[in-house]
C-alpha cells in the first residue's frame, strides 16, 4: 500500500498594502494590519489644540473666555479703584498747584512711600542675602551622603538664581516695592524656551485678573495673564507653532487705569498705537470641558468634568492662538500645573490683599492736607494780601516788597495806616494746633 499526501486546498494570498495583509482560506478570512487608534490618541500631549479644533469651536472659546475675563475683572473694580486713587498718595510726581492759589503747596506728606522703602529695604536683604537665597533643609534622617547632596542642590540652585537667570533679584525688587502698596504681587516661574532656562519674571497685581470672589490659586477655576507683546515676538510663536499661523488685526493696546496712574506719576505720556503697537493676549488657565476632548470613564462616555487648560486670546480680535493641556502626561488624576506664586502684604477681605494704600491711605491723606495748610499759612504770613484805598498808588505794587526795600507811596489823604487793611491771616506758630504724624509705627 502506498501513501500519498492528503490533497489540500490552495491558499490565495493578496497583498494590497505593506502595512495591511489579507489571507483568504475557504470558510476564513484573516486580516494582518494596524490596529485603529483614536484620533485623540495621535495628538501629542504638548500640541496646540487649537490646530484641531474647527473654526465655529474656536470662535465660541474665544467670545466666552473673553466675556469671563471682563466679569472677572468688573468683580475687582472696587479694589482697583481704591489701589488708583492711593497711587498718588507716593508724591513721585511734583504738582505744581493752581488752586487755592498759583504756587499754593503741593507737597505730599511722606509716610506712604518711608513705610515702603523700609519695607523693600528689609524684605530684599532677608530673602536674598550674600551666600544666596537658597537655602535647604533635611527631611528624615540626617546623613553624611544626604547633607553633600543638600550641599550640592543648595550651591547649584544659588548658582542658577544669581548667574544665570540674571532678571531674578531686579525682579525680586520690583516686586517688593509694588507688593507693600497693592497688598498683591504675583511671580511666574516657568522654562523659556528661547532662552533655554528657567525664568522667574515679576507680574504686577493689574496685570493678574482673577474674580476677587476666589479665595486660592489651585481652587481658582479661572485666571487670567495679561501678556503685551510686540507683533515680531507674536510672529516668532507662530513661527515655532506655538501659536495659530493666522492674520491678526491691527494692535490696540489696553491699558487699565493703574497703569494710566503709573505713567501719569512716572512722567510718561499716554501711549498711541504708531509707537506701542503691542498686542494684549490673554494668557488664561481655566478649567474647560473642550469639545472633541472631553474626559471619558473607562467605558469610553464623557463625564463632563471640565480639565485645565491653558488658552491664550488675541484681546482686541478675541482670536485664539492656543490651546494647550494643562498637566502632566502622566497624571491620571490630571492636576493642574501652576506657574505663579502668590505674594500677599496682608490677607484682605478678598483674593487680592491688602497694602498700605488700603490701610493707612486715609491717613496719609490727611497728613498731605495738615502739611500743606501749614506751608500755605506760612506763605500767606510771609507775604500777606489785603485791601487797599482806591486812590492809593504804590509804585511797582504788582511785585512783592524784598526784604530791605522802600517804595513811595501816594497818598489821596490820612495815613498809610488807615488806607491798607492787612487780612488776618494765621501764622503757623505754636498758638497754632496741630498734630504731628510719625510714620515710624507702620
Amino acid at each position: 500500500m502506498i501513501d500519498r499526501p492528503l490533497e489540500t486546498p490552495d491558499i490565495a494570498i493578496e497583498v494590497e498594502d505593506p502595512k495591511a495583509m489579507t489571507v483568504e482560506v475557504p470558510g476564513l478570512t484573516v486580516e494582518f494590519g494596524e490596529e485603529e487608534t483614536p484620533e485623540d490618541e495621535l495628538i501629542e500631549h504638548n500640541a496646540n489644540l487649537a490646530e484641531h479644533l474647527d473654526a465655529a469651536t474656536l470662535g465660541s472659546l474665544g467670545n466666552e473666555l473673553v466675556q469671563a475675563f471682563d466679569a472677572d475683572r468688573q468683580s475687582r473694580k472696587d479694589w482697583e479703584d481704591a489701589y488708583t486713587k492711593g497711587l498718588e498718595l507716593l508724591g513721585l510726581k511734583i504738582e505744581d498747584r493752581t488752586t487755592p492759589w498759583p504756587g499754593a503747596c503741593g507737597v505730599y506728606y511722606p509716610i506712604l512711600s518711608e513705610a515702603v522703602i523700609r519695607f523693600q529695604s528689609q524684605t530684599i536683604m532677608e530673602t536674598f542675602p550674600a551666600g544666596g537665597p537658597v537655602k535647604t533643609k533635611i527631611v528624615g534622617e540626617i546623613t553624611p551622603e544626604r547633607e553633600k547632596q543638600a550641599e550640592r542642590v543648595e550651591n547649584e540652585l544659588n548658582y542658577q538664581v544669581q548667574e544665570k537667570m540674571t532678571e531674578f533679584r531686579p525682579e525680586m525688587e520690583q516686586m517688593l516695592f509694588q507688593l507693600p502698596l497693592a497688598g498683591s504681587a504675583f511671580k511666574k516661574t516657568y522654562f523659556d524656551e528661547n532662552l533655554q532656562r528657567a525664568v522667574s519674571a515679576f507680574v504686577p497685581a493689574e496685570d493678574f485678573v482673577v474674580s476677587y470672589g476666589t479665595t486660592e490659586l489651585e481652587s481658582c477655576p479661572r485666571y487670567t495673564h495679561i501678556m503685551r507683546l510686540y507683533p515680531n515676538e507674536v510672529r516668532k510663536f507662530q513661527n515655532s507653532g506655538f501659536y495659530l499661523n493666522i492674520d491678526l488685526p491691527t494692535p490696540s493696546p489696553e491699558y487699565s487705569e493703574i497703569q494710566k496712574k503709573k505713567d501719569q506719576l512716572t512722567g510718561a505720556q499716554k501711549p498711541t498705537v504708531e509707537y506701542d503697537d503691542r498686542h494684549s493676549i490673554l494668557e488664561m488657565h481655566v478649567d474647560y470641558d473642550l469639545p472633541g476632548f472631553e474626559d471619558v470613564d473607562e467605558d469610553g462616555e464623557p463625564t463632563g468634568i471640565a480639565l485645565p487648560y491653558i488658552v491664550s486670546i488675541e484681546r482686541s480680535s478675541k482670536k485664539v492662538l492656543s490651546v494647550r493641556r494643562n498637566w502632566e502626561d502622566d497624571d491620571d488624576l490630571k492636576r493642574r500645573k501652576s506657574y505663579f506664586t502668590h505674594y500677599k502684604y496682608l490677607p484682605g477681605l478678598g483674593f487680592y490683599g491688602s497694602g498700605l494704600i488700603h490701610l493707612i491711605g486715609g491717613i496719609a491723606k490727611s497728613s498731605t492736607s495738615i502739611l500743606r495748610q501749614l506751608v500755605d499759612a506760612g506763605t500767606l504770613s510771609n507775604l500777606p494780601g489785603g485791601l487797599k484805598a482806591r486812590g492809593l498808588r504804590v509804585k511797582g505794587d504788582d511785585t512783592p516788597i524784598q526784604p530791605g526795600e522802600f517804595r513811595d507811596v501816594d497818598v489821596p489823604s490820612g495815613s498809610i495806616r488807615d488806607n491798607i487793611l492787612p487780612l488776618p491771616y494765621k501764622e503757623p506758630s505754636q498758638d497754632r494746633k496741630s498734630t504731628r504724624l510719625n510714620s515710624s509705627h507702620v
